[in-house]
């Protein structure tokens, strides 16, 4: 009887197997040895498609890119709509792999999911009417604020003892021990509010914009 074959090692193969490492073990886990491993090949085999680790996790950060929604931008939704649902959207993305944010944080570089959400952004808003002055910024805030939520959970942060806040010290804090069992409901409603928020914001400018023009 014939040997059963081996999956045929490709770059998409070894990107699903490292992100899938990341989001399990966090960034140091990935290796050319681990991952050679994973997929059951010799080490020297993976070179042939990534020369090394930052490599691989920059593919990573990529194919988490590319699961970002970008249909907003090009069916007619208003700029202020479409940025709300982008950024609905990656905040998803990167909530299902937290792991791999710390690279993500470092910009687009050359990964072209990466400049694909970059250059949708800005398009969307010149085409709106915005300069392409702050069209960057606005770019630039909207990944600053969806990156941060992303790097952490604020009422994970409280631990769930009630002892370790005491009112001689913390006179406000009586509740925080109950932040972290509502974790997930806490994060999603200061998300959206401080989405609005920064909404509201853009709005005023913009109206301000279309009264010069």
């Amino acid at each position: 009887m014939a040997r059963p074959r081996k999956p045929l090692l490709s770059t998409d193969r070894i990107v699903e197997t490292a992100r899938a490492l990341v989001d399990a073990e966090g960034l140091a886990a990935v290796s050319t040895r681990r991952l050679a491993a994973e997929l059951g090949v010799s080490g020297p085999s993976l070179y042939n498609h990534f020369r090394t680790k930052d490599q691989i996790l920059e593919a990573v950060a990529d194919s988490v890119s590319a699961l970002v929604d970008l249909s907003m931008f090009e069916d007619g939704r208003d700029w202020r709509t479409a940025l709300h649902d982008w950024a609905v959207s990656y905040r998803a993305a990167l909530r299902d792999h937290p792991n791999i944010v710390p690279v993500l944080a470092r910009g687009p570089g050359r990964r072209p999911a990466g400049l694909r959400l970059a250059d949708a952004v800005f398009g969307a808003m010149v085409d709106s009417g915005w300069p392409p002055a702050q069209a960057t910024s606005i770019g630039a805030l909207m990944r600053y604020f969806i990156m941060g939520s992303a790097l952490g959970s604020f009422a994970g942060g409280f631990v769930d003892d009630e002892s370790a806040y005491d009112p001689a010290d913390y006179p406000h804090l009586g509740q925080a021990h109950l932040l972290a069992e509502q974790q997930e409901k806490i994060d999603e409603r200061a998300f959206e509010a401080g989405l609005r928020a920064l909404l509201d914001g853009l709005a005023v400018q913009y109206t301000g914009l279309v009264r010069e023009s």
